[in-house]
């Protein structure tokens, strides 16, 4: 996991623009204007990472085609902490692999660049170990143009780039707002349509947390460490939903530290949307991962007639160490109502799926588990307390029907 793109713009020259190339003097490429560039991002299940560069070159005449070749450019990234990580690395400082260069419809250069799960020096997050928190890292992409392109058959060499903004489509779809406590939270809505529309709460893990020492609070964490709210967003689930609202809190610590005080938090959030947008109080979902596992069971104990279904993925119930009393004691368990759908996988090493979900749904009133033996998609295998990525894509089904389609059915 990964994070955060600087919020300052950057100039920055390529140092080998016009020095070594070897072309006649009545052929010098002609100095052509600056250029802004953005950091184009997509979060994978792992992650979000940069995967292209679109340079705004629209503006400075057809380019042709055939003079752009991924040799053209060359880019390097430089990522830092904008946090004190008490002497740990979590930046990078290397050059990204051009692996394609075309025009797009508009006719900017459109720089694709390597990138993949597992695969480093494309993040836009860093994991401070010490602090148990995802960080949006400070990015700067520096663009070197090694060769001339061609305009109307003469030579131009680009004298500057200007590193804009990040872009990631799916994230930037959510709008920021804050509730009166000051609990962030991002949210998604539906293409317009007619009649209410149900709410999906995502809770995010631990990692997505705020770093309040630091000064450090960027609710945009929790939609770029991994797709769990992003796929109740897609074109997929909101077919399935009839159009959502997907609303993504983010707490100030972490959920399990104070479950009872975080709460009422949660809850003022969801009167916000109740109160702004056009939701069905009868159709509200609570979804979230680890942490946010254990918040979503958390929730349905304490507001047993809020929620239409919930889906705690790799939760916690159980007390941190030996010995603990349990976060969520078993008269709780039993005590759920809530149509409840639980989702784990066994080989997960950081939250017992035995002592925590299994140990759950045998206590919850007719609710559903669905128990991986391994987290793997697309071929990739992640470590196996990453189970959230099977309900981002809903892969989760029982007796027939798949997660995001029961979610789709129920209602208080």
């Amino acid at each position: 996991m990964v994070t955060a793109f600087s919020r300052r713009t950057v100039l920055l020259t390529g140092a080998g623009v016009t020095a070594g190339l070897a072309l006649p003097s009545t052929a010098l490429a002609a100095p052509a204007p600056g250029v802004g560039f953005t950091l184009d991002a997509e979060t994978l299940d792992g992650g979000e990472q940069i995967t292209s560069l679109t340079l705004g070159t629209s503006r400075t005449g057809p380019i042709d085609p055939a003079s752009l070749t991924t040799g053209t450019f060359g880019v390097h990234a430089k990522a830092t902490s904008p946090i004190d990580t008490g002497g740990q690395d979590i930046g990078y400082d290397l050059d990204r692999p051009v692996t394609a260069a075309r025009l797009d419809h508009r006719g900017n250069i459109v720089l694709e660049l390597s990138h993949g799960e597992g695969q480093t020096g494309g993040g836009t997050l860093g994991y401070v170990n010490s602090k148990s928190r995802n960080v949006r890292l400070d990015l700067v992409y520096t663009i070197t143009q090694n060769t001339p392109l061609r305009r109307h058959g003469r030579p131009v060499t680009f004298t500057r780039f200007t590193q804009g903004r990040l872009v990631n489509p799916e994230v930037d779809a959510f709008t920021y707002h804050a509730s009166r406590s000051g609990m962030k939270y991002r949210l998604y809505s539906p293409v317009a349509g007619h009649g209410r529309r149900p709410l999906i709460v995502w809770l995010h893990g631990g990692g997505e947390g705020a770093s309040l020492p630091d000064g450090y609070y960027d609710n945009e964490t929790t939609l770029r460490a991994n797709r769990g709210a992003l796929g109740f967003a897609t074109p997929e689930a909101q077919a399935i939903f009839g159009g959502a609202y997907v609303v993504a809190p983010q707490c100030t610590a972490a959920w399990m530290d104070d479950g009872p005080r975080f709460a009422p938090l949660i809850r003022e959030i969801i009167r916000d949307v109740l109160r702004t947008r056009d939701v069905d109080p009868r159709r509200i979902h609570v979804a979230g991962c680890s942490n946010g596992g254990y918040m979503s069971l958390k929730m349905t104990t304490v507001y047993p007639g809020t929620f239409a279904a919930s889906v705690p993925i790799c939760g916690v119930v159980a007390g941190r160490k030996e010995g603990d009393p349990p976060l969520i004691p078993d008269s709780e368990l039993t005590a759920i109502r809530t149509p409840t759908w639980l989702v784990a996988s066994r080989d997960d090493d950081t939250v017992d799926p035995q002592a925590n979900s299994v140990h759950a749904h045998d206590l919850i009133p007719r609710s559903t588990l669905t128990l991986y033996d391994h987290v793997v998609w697309n071929g990739h295998r992640f470590p196996g307390h990453w189970s959230w990525i099977y309900v981002a894509r809903n892969d989760p089904s029982a007796g027939g029907t798949h997660v995001w389609q029961w979610m789709a059915r129920k209602h208080i």
